[in-house]
């Protein structure tokens, strides 16, 4: 009986999980307009400078990918690897520099001075690629750590104090619902110096915003160093396909890679002008969101989540001004996950082993998309979700032995209850 209740639950799951393309319902004919504009920009390539095709060239000098489906196929979270077995596209190599007297006060990061703040794997004709990620494997408490490492480095040695984050593009699921939730209600569950005394001292991560040139909550991103989704869109836009907007103005280059800096330019004053960033933004944040059923099977997994203290992080709901209920399963906050996640890299307020908690919903349609792919946690280390919570650590440390003396049934109960989110 059990395991024809559990057949239906995951029927009923690949049944109501919708896809993370479709448009929300009640837009207006000019909304539409803007959806449907920034769809095209975001799905269609973009190509070098100058071009007859000057409403999409700009693409580099430097650059991993030419259209943002490179990186989040049908809009669901990126892979380690590809089809082939190769390192993906979508995932990035970022990279700074331990020394916090160089931090960047508007990036929250000390740059590495010869390839800047993220690996490009390809260029533009003419232009030299930085090189090649690669990872390895070692065995840590059981399970499988990365080794993260740049191969075929084309302007030298990296500085000696390096520190690389390799990371899985997410999902692209209700941005612009997160986007409405207020900081009030961000900050509501901020607990600094652990003044209950539970154990999670989660804290919001305060950044620059090139929208205001002031501080911002932010919300996206592994690290919540992105405050809004046009923001989020800017930079990925820069750092992924060397395109330049009214929020990053310059190219990728640093002053040691001169093929880079002397490379054409095109016609326009910005490869991505507002209007443009406006639209793609737009359109991010106007996807409908994946429906999942409440199901029996549903309510049970959740109370084990509950019960098992994963709510104390991955908060269930958020209403928003407009009276909706949305279920991400985040508090957008930063936590402490321990030296098994840590990456090292400082981000504004994110210390080297501090992570948003990264929202949940999404999960099932990026199974999907993705199926023996499908990978988990910032860096994609963990080939299932119980991998994916067996590195918790930190913070999440009471939670994964919670989750350790659990019974097989209710392990399976749960993990059933996260892949229909």
């Amino acid at each position: 009986m059990k395991q024809f209740v559990s057949a239906l639950f995951l029927i009923s799951t690949f049944l109501d999980a919708s896809s993370l393309q479709e448009r929300r319902t009640g837009l207006s004919d000019s909304q539409l307009d803007s959806f449907v504009l920034g769809k095209s920009f975001f799905r269609t390539p973009w190509v070098e400078a100058p071009s007859a095709t000057t409403a999409r060239d700009g693409l580099g000098p430097l650059f991993s990918a030419n259209t943002c489906t490179s990186c989040h196929p049908q809009n669901a979270r990126g892979s380690v690897y590809n089809a082939k077995g190769e390192i993906s596209r979508s995932l990035v190599t970022r990279i700074s520099v331990k020394n916090t007297q160089a931090i960047e006060p508007k990036l929250g990061f000390a740059v590495e001075p010869t390839y800047g703040s993220q690996l490009s794997i390809n260029a533009i004709y003419g232009v030299t690629p930085e090189g090649k990620p690669s990872r390895t494997y070692e065995e840590k408490m059981g399970l499988k750590k990365p080794i993260y490492a740049i191969v075929d480095l084309g302007y030298g040695s990296l500085a000696k104090d390096t520190i690389l984050s390799q990371r899985v593009a997410p999902a692209l699921v209700g941005l612009g619902f997160l986007e409405q939730i207020s900081d009030a209600q961000i900050l509501e569950s901020e607990d600094i110096n652990d003044s209950n005394s539970d154990g999670i001292s989660g804290k919001a991560n305060r950044v620059y915003s090139p929208l205001t040139s002031k501080k911002a909550i932010g919300r996206y991103n592994y690290k919540a160093n992105a405050p809004t989704v046009k923001y989020q869109v800017a930079a990925a836009m820069s750092n992924d396909m060397g395109l330049t907007s009214p929020l990053f103005p310059h190219e990728n280059c640093t002053t040691s890679q001169k093929e880079c800096l002397g490379s054409p330019e095109g016609k326009d004053v910005f490869d991505v002008p507002m209007l443009r960033l406006d639209a793609v933004s737009f359109y991010l944040k106007n996807l409908k969101l994946p429906q999942t059923k409440k199901s029996y099977a549903y309510r049970s997994g959740l109370e084990i989540f509950k019960q098992i203290g994963c709510v104390s992080c991955h908060k269930e709901s958020f209403t928003l001004e407009s009276g909706k209920t949305i279920h991400p399963f985040s508090d957008l906050l930063l936590h402490d996950m321990g030296e098994g996640l840590a990456d090292g890299r400082v981000e504004f307020d994110a210390s080297g082993s501090e992570f948003r908690t990264t929202p949940l919903w999404g999960i099932s349609v990026s199974q999907r998309v993705l199926k023996k792919r499908m990978t988990y946690l910032h860096d994609g280390r963990a080939a299932t979700l119980q991998e994916a919570i067996l590195w918790h650590g930190g913070e999440a440390k009471r939670a994964r032995k919670s989750f350790e003396a659990l019974n097989l049934e209710k392990h399976r109960v749960l993990t059933e209850f996260l892949e229909s989110l």
